[in-house]
């Protein structure tokens, strides 16, 4: 009963332009059968590229680090001082 009561609060025209700036969106179509326009889209632009490559790179500097040293102490992989030519 309580959802029932919430979706019809929530089919007036006034939260109808809050759901659409919130960007919850469950139909693509009004009542009257046309298509809703299409929901904006936020970008990050540099910000966000600059923080996924830095992001990739420490976490991946971090597991060649560790797995670097795991070589090392169970003798799999041992520089030899012989390639410092």
């Amino acid at each position: 009963m309580a959802s029932v009561t919430c979706r019809l609060a929530l089919n007036t025209s006034k939260n109808r332009v809050l759901l659409n700036t919130m960007q919850i969106r469950k139909v693509v179509t009004t009542e009257a059968g046309s298509f809703l326009q299409a929901p904006v889209k936020q970008r990050y632009g540099l910000l966000g590229i600059a923080l996924t490559i830095s992001a990739g790179l420490t976490i991946g500097s971090l597991i060649s680090k560790d797995v670097a040293s795991f070589l090392e102490e169970n003798d799999l992989f041992v520089p030899s001082d012989d390639d410092d030519d």
